[in-house]
């Protein structure tokens, strides 16, 4: 029987001896290589923090002692150890989250995948722990992977710095390899130094006496101070966090079970905020992610474990189109510049770094910094785009708006799996930014259906020098061009397919309904599923015109127009419904006395939980045979009126 079968709780983890541990750690690496090279996942990042999280579970108590996780997409590990070992539909639907969940285990808590919030989840919690007189449970909050280079996790550090009663350990997870680890009986010594209570009093005391004495002892403490940090610098780096006014435990090697336990130990003996430094290799221990210079195998599709090579390449897709239009637009516009937040090669800056080196800038993970930087590019004389996911535009909202809009610069924001992403879960879900960035003044976006609208997109947003732009595409793979046959006034119309009549959807009251006129508004990715539903709509007798405008926002006044000489108006998007384009041509409409209804199709406004875009949208009712059967469902009614 493998060690790992034995595991149901941390309380199994904790009766093992440390050689049982080191052995279990080994059974974990072989199951996470397994396991993930059939589902696809975050595989480098968890390679990385076995030993880590083993010695966490070892000498903490969780449920009890709170665990939080910067980002989430580390805890893999943390779901072996607490009890989840069934993989086999790992961000499936049905099947465990890819992140942490409150659904799945009373030991996860914080679900967002957003960086750099662990510190501050995890001072709030410890804040209420004292509030509440809850003295005998501690807070670990693990941040890595780049999330220190997020300002809300120093603005955690400056508030987490001015109490010294909150039992919080912060774990730094240091895999970018900025530190040689120091081992030894000496480190030892000194992180006990550091967190015994009894050498702060001491130095607590002299500064109490030795301050009384006048400039003399003032001096005698000012060297005695300076001693301790000093004796401390040449051995760890810690200066950087001290300097908050908080204590330092590290350099310690993440991969050494035994080291880590005896830095969590005492950290957890002082009673107060401590930070311990550990140092890991993301990948650990799997060839193919230790030798991939990109990432480390950061996140994954499905592979063969032996050589880590892709199952099937992935095809021809959005991101690279972005990519390549990118270094043409480059190479005609030296003014223009890429701005990523650690995402360089994920959105597809890549090229362009290689192209232009010194037009490159990734900020880290700092979203709201890459937004007002560009805006002060575009008042020096730049054109910045900034590439980032949509789901991360949430977090520089204020700034698109008071730094960019405000003050018109010409910044273009291009928006990477946008709309439904699926496997990732809630937090990655692209379905807000349509929605959420319709009230910003001044702002155009940008929905392209296609390759050639996408690159046409692109080179209209670098050209508007006065206002953002934002131009937005989902993730994976790119579909069939879907040529316009019509245009008016940008308003693309496309050919609706003939097929042959066939019986009407379960459900639809059609053999009533006169041929009347409807318009289906496809936007962006969900211009195809509009096309389906127009095959269906004319085998039931009705005329249906298709239209797909790339820009979107503001609606555009022919959008309006078309849909005034309908009878019917359906959108259909891949954002949230509530506030987004249909339910704003639908206020167009309505405001220039069109009278037609207008029925806007999209996400509710909740959470949706990992699944494939395709069962999403099948469980939204965005497919095509949906939306037919909510348009003749619709005609009905109206006859019935």
């Amino acid at each position: 029987m493998s060690l790992l079968s034995t595991i149901t709780s941390p309380k199994d983890v904790q009766r093992l001896t440390p050689a049982q541990a080191v052995a279990l750690a080994a059974e974990i690496r072989t199951f996470l290589v397994e396991s993930v090279s059939r589902t696809g996942g975050h595989l480098g990042p968890n390679l990385g923090v076995v030993e880590l999280t083993l010695a966490m579970h070892r000498v903490f108590s969780s449920p009890q002692d709170t665990f939080v996780f910067d980002t989430g997409h580390q805890s893999y590990v943390h779901k072996l150890l607490t009890g989840r070992q069934d993989f086999s539909a790992l961000r499936k639907k049905g099947g465990l989250s890819g992140y942490p969940s409150r659904a799945e285990s009373e030991h996860d808590v914080v679900e967002n995948s957003h960086a750099s919030t662990a510190l501050s989840w995890g001072d709030g919690i410890a804040k209420a722990n004292v509030v509440r007189g809850l003295t005998d449970r501690h807070v670990v909050a693990v941040i890595g992977d780049g999330a220190l280079t997020g300002g809300m996790a120093w603005e955690a550090l400056n508030n987490i710095a001015e109490s010294q009663d909150r039992r919080l350990i912060v774990v730094v997870n240091d895999n970018g390899r900025s530190y040689s680890p120091t081992i030894g009986g000496m480190a030892h010594h000194l992180s006990t130094l550091r967190t015994t209570r009894g050498y702060e009093s001491f130095l607590q005391w002299g500064k109490r006496t030795l301050h009384r004495t006048g400039p003399p002892g003032r001096f005698a403490y000012e060297w005695l101070h300076g001693l301790k940090k000093g004796l401390k610098d040449v051995v760890a780096p810690q200066g950087m966090f001290e300097d908050l006014g908080i204590k330092y435990v590290g350099p310690v090697d993440g991969h050494d079970i035994e080291a880590m336990e005896h830095a969590l130990r005492r950290a957890r003996s002082y009673g107060a905020p401590v930070i311990v430094h550990a140092l890991t290799e993301k990948g650990r221990g799997y060839v193919p992610a230790e030798q991939d210079v990109a990432d480390r195998f950061h996140a994954v599709g499905k592979i063969h474990p032996e050589t880590g090579l892709p199952v099937a390449p992935s095809r021809f897709g959005w991101t690279k189109v972005f990519a390549d239009e990118i270094v043409q637009i480059g190479t005609r516009r030296p003014d223009v510049v890429a701005i990523t937040a650690a995402m360089l090669e994920p959105v597809g800056l890549k090229p362009f770094a290689q192209a232009f080196p010194e037009r490159t800038f990734d900020v880290g993970i700092a979203e709201q910094h890459a937004a007002t930087s560009a805006a002060g590019m575009a008042f020096a004389g730049l054109h910045p785009v900034v590439a980032v996911y949509a789901t991360f535009l949430n977090r520089a909202f204020d700034q698109v708006l008071m730094d960019v809009a405000l003050h018109r610069a010409g910044v273009t924001f291009v928006l990477d799996r946008a709309g439904i992403t699926g496997d990732d879960g809630a937090s990655h879900n692209g379905m807000w930014d349509m929605a959420m960035l319709r009230i910003v003044p001044r702002l155009r976006l940008a929905a392209p259906r296609d390759e050639a609208t996408l690159r046409a997109a692109l080179r209209e947003a670098v050209d508007v020098d006065d206002a953002p732009t934002v131009v937005r595409y989902p993730k994976g793979a790119l579909g069939e061009p879907m040529p316009a046959v019509d245009s008016v006034d940008g308003v693309d119309v496309l050919a609706v397919p003939q097929p042959e009549p066939r019986s009407e959807p379960d459900g639809a009251a059609s053999s009533a309904v006169p041929r009347r006129r409807v318009l289906l508004v496809g936007i962006g990715s969900m211009a195809p599923v509009a096309l389906e539903a127009a095959g269906t709509l004319t085998a039931h007798g009705l005329d249906v015109t298709v239209a797909s405008p790339t820009w979107v926002l503001p609606v555009p006044d022919a959008l309006v127009k078309i849909a005034g000489v309908h009878d019917l108006v359906v959108s259909v998007e891949d954002g949230v419904a509530d506030g987004g384009i249909g339910s704003m041509l639908a206020q167009a409409a309505l405001a220039a006395g069109t009278g037609v209804p207008v029925h806007a199709l999209g996400l509710p406004t909740v959470f949706l939980d990992h699944a494939s875009r395709d069962q999403v949208a099948t469980e939204r009712r965005l497919t095509a045979p949906d939306v037919a059967r909510d348009v003749l469902e619709a005609f009905a009614g109206l006859a019935r009126d």
